[in-house]
């Protein structure tokens, strides 16, 4: 399985997005402190910079990225707003945004790992998308560990998205709705991917 291995922090600085967005809310870098990039961007730079942008906050490579955006363009609707609700409903994603872990990175890990299940079925592939009705929860056995309990506790008063619905003492969250393109805190143009691949 590809991975991403790039500096949190360091890329973060790059693609001019706050740590936070990523799960690390004490992460920072004092690199290059003055800025010595250039001020003005041209227009393919800041479309390129838009789709490098998302796919390092979700932890997607290239190939499926793209394979994103073409399912998008063939859905109904604007195709930047549906990329983002197919991206928002990836597993690893859901388990991150249900507090069932601390990072996203994190969180596809685990998944890897099946430590969760999808309506009672076992599931180990991150990049699966859920749906309205969808069950998640922490397998019975995971729930038993030290791990376990401390994301929980840690991410107790973590705001939860309004499309899940969360139960934290079970280690459960229901998929009450899809992901509006509102409820999606990253700050991204995604009208610029778009532009970007529609060359």
């Amino acid at each position: 399985m590809a991975k991403n291995r790039q500096p949190v922090a360091k890329r973060c600085k790059a693609l001019g997005i706050s740590p936070a967005v990523m799960g690390y809310a004490k992460k920072q870098t004092n690199r290059n402190p003055g800025g010595q990039m250039r001020k003005k961007k041209s227009e393919y730079a800041l479309q390129l910079n838009e789709k490098q942008k998302v796919k390092f906050v979700y932890g997607i490579l290239e190939k499926q990225f793209y394979a994103y955006y073409e399912k998008a363009f063939a859905m109904e609707g604007k195709t930047g707003e549906n990329l983002l609700s197919l991206i928002e409903r990836r597993l690893d994603n859901v388990v991150y945004r249900a507090g069932f872990a601390m990072t996203r990175r994190e969180a596809r890990q685990l998944v890897s790992h099946a430590h969760y299940t999808v309506n009672g079925k076992k599931v180990n592939i991150p990049s699966y998308l859920v749906k309205p009705g969808d069950v998640i929860a922490i397998r019975e056995k995971s729930m038993a560990l030290d791990k376990f309990k401390s994301v929980l506790e840690a991410n107790a008063s973590m705001p939860v998205v309004s499309w899940l619905s969360v139960d934290k003492t079970k280690g459960q969250a229901v998929v009450a709705a899809m992901p509006t393109r509102d409820e999606i805190d990253c700050d991204i143009e995604e009208n610029l991917i778009v532009e970007l691949y529609s060359k």
